[in-house]
């Protein structure tokens, strides 16, 4: 069973997605941490009510991001972590913790990408007025979003869409395809083609 760690920054429902999918046999994981850089970040109390142990930390109360990270690679060493899996975490990983996880990282992110990186990628499609968006899931590098695709999950952008309502279904391709795709990258020792998908 692989052990992973949680990186989430806001409400945490990819983390819970995690979690469910644990519980019901889709994912062969234990999630042993969730890591979280804002105290009041939902997130937390999602690991509370799971009986999840959290490491929770506020990065002005480090003097460099390589103080923090430091901090964070030792809570994760301590825990035999394999992987980390990033769900809503809105900081670039550095290369403290890019070092010791080299290929072991991956990341979820509300669009097609190289399309639309960074932040508010749904809110960039709809005020880019394309047609299309998705999901992607890939191996985090030292860029923002740039790392190699793993898999892909198309979306068609409706009509009547705002920021709100695609938020909603994009949510909901990434709580599927997430704790999918996780499985069949710990299935195959961490190697994965790049798949892509349209719906």
């Amino acid at each position: 069973m692989m052990k992973i760690a949680v990186f989430a920054s806001g409400s945490g429902s990819n983390f819970q997605a995690i979690v469910d999918s644990i519980k019901v046999g889709l994912l062969d994981a234990e999630v042993k941490l969730l890591v979280c850089d804002k105290p009041n970040a939902y997130a937390i109390e999602r690991a509370k009510k799971e009986e999840i142990e959290s490491f929770v930390f506020n990065p002005k109360d480090f003097q460099s991001k390589e103080d923090f990270e430091r901090k964070i690679v030792s809570e994760l060493q301590k825990r035999e972590i394999q992987y980390l899996i990033l769900a809503g975490y809105m900081r670039l990983i550095g290369p403290t913790i890019l070092r010791e996880f080299e290929k072991r990282i991956i990341n979820i992110h509300p669009s097609l990408l190289p399309k639309f990186p960074g932040k508010d990628a749904i809110g960039q499609a709809i005020a880019a007025g394309v047609n299309t968006t998705g999901v992607t899931i890939h191996f985090v590098d030292e860029g923002m979003d740039t790392g190699p695709i793993i898999a892909q999950e198309e979306l068609i952008i409706m009509e009547h869409d705002t920021a709100e309502t695609l938020a909603v279904r994009i949510h909901e391709v990434e709580h599927r395809l997430y704790p999918k795709t996780l499985q069949t990258i710990f299935n195959n020792g961490g190697v994965r083609h790049h798949e892509k998908s349209a719906h």
